[in-house]
């Protein structure tokens, strides 16, 4: 099978499409042919090296992906060779094939997309988990989504309306900003806006937000920190803007404010069985309409340095996906 391979962790243009052997699933694994490979900027800076957890090497980059079954592992039930799947894995998804736990796996109903499911795992499993989970959050309050035009804040936005909240969504170009809105954002403003925080306020009548979903840190943080209402809660998901904030914790006190981290991958590896309840939701959500995943750029496989450099760039209102020889015509 063709894959994309980093032998040393790097930028795009250091990787390369190597033939790599199969393998047959251990198990509790399922191997599938990869149609469609979700592309996201966690995704570019695992593959530098800039990522909290660094991969060895050679390492074949990406995380969430749609394909069908190949072979099923001894012990995997609920799944056969043919059926359509969507699923999650830490590396090796930029790849014809994969192997990967069956566990991360769930079902891709017969009438979806399966560009579209290819990328609705990572960042619904990361909203769902974060409003859900970690913040907790009620119908009627307020969230505030960083990011909002990026795969998670996309994601946000919709599974904030899902759980019954009022969602105002931060972006910063007008694509983005109309992408939030259609996706049911209530409320958007310009991340650049000199008047933001005055912009908060008046939309939310001098109280402030209820839960602040951020992706991006850097700058970002302490002014959204600050647009909490009392016992706010800020979800702390990455840093896409750049610099790790620091924040003057006098915030926390002033407002009785929470700090939350969110992190999808020590999820997964401290309460599996909790990760296997937050992707039914995800998927159960999907099945039910009530949420999608927008792409904006579709890539062939050989083309993936362009397809990362996209990611990386921010610029896209909307997903960007490779697509494998499996995938035919569509």
């Amino acid at each position: 099978m063709k894959a994309v391979v980093a032998r040393e962790l790097g930028p795009p243009d250091t990787l390369r499409i190597e033939d790599l052997p199969s393998r047959s699933p251990g198990p509790g694994e399922l191997r599938a042919a990869v149609h469609y490979a979700g592309v996201s900027f966690v995704d570019v800076l695992t593959a530098r090296g800039g990522y909290q957890v660094k991969p060895p090497t050679p390492f074949v980059p990406g995380s969430e992906f749609s394909g069908v079954v190949l072979e099923v592992g001894e012990g995997v039930s609920g799944f056969a060779p043919g059926d359509r799947v969507a699923g999650s894995n830490f590396g090796g998804v930029f790849a014809e094939e994969i192997v990967f736990a069956a566990a991360s796996a769930s079902r891709v109903p017969d009438n979806a997309d399966m560009a579209e499911a290819s990328v609705l795992r990572a960042s619904f499993l990361t909203a769902v988990y974060a409003l859900r989970n970690r913040a907790q959050v009620k119908p009627g309050e307020t969230v505030l989504v960083l990011g909002a035009g990026g795969a998670v804040g996309v994601a946000a936005v919709q599974v904030a309306k899902v759980y019954g909240a009022s969602v105002i969504a931060s972006a910063s170009s007008e694509a983005k900003r109309q992408l939030a809105k259609a996706n049911g954002a209530d409320h958007v403003v310009d991340s650049g806006a000199e008047d933001w925080r005055d912009q908060i306020k008046t939309l939310t009548g001098g109280t402030g937000v209820d839960v602040v979903v951020d992706p991006l840190g850097d700058k970002h943080t302490e002014r959204a920190f600050r647009s909490l209402a009392w016992n706010g809660r800020l979800l702390v998901i990455g840093f896409a803007a750049g610099e790790i904030p620091r924040l003057p914790t006098n915030l926390s006190i002033v407002k009785g404010a929470s700090l939350i981290g969110v992190e999808l991958r020590g999820f997964v590896n401290r309460d599996p069985e909790g990760y296997k309840v937050v992707g039914e939701e995800v998927a159960r959500l999907f099945a039910a309409g009530a949420i999608h995943a927008p792409v904006a750029r579709t890539f062939p496989l050989e083309d993936f340095a362009a397809a990362m450099d996209a990611a990386a760039s921010g610029e896209s209102a909307g997903r960007i996906v490779l697509r494998m020889a499996a995938a035919g015509g569509g």
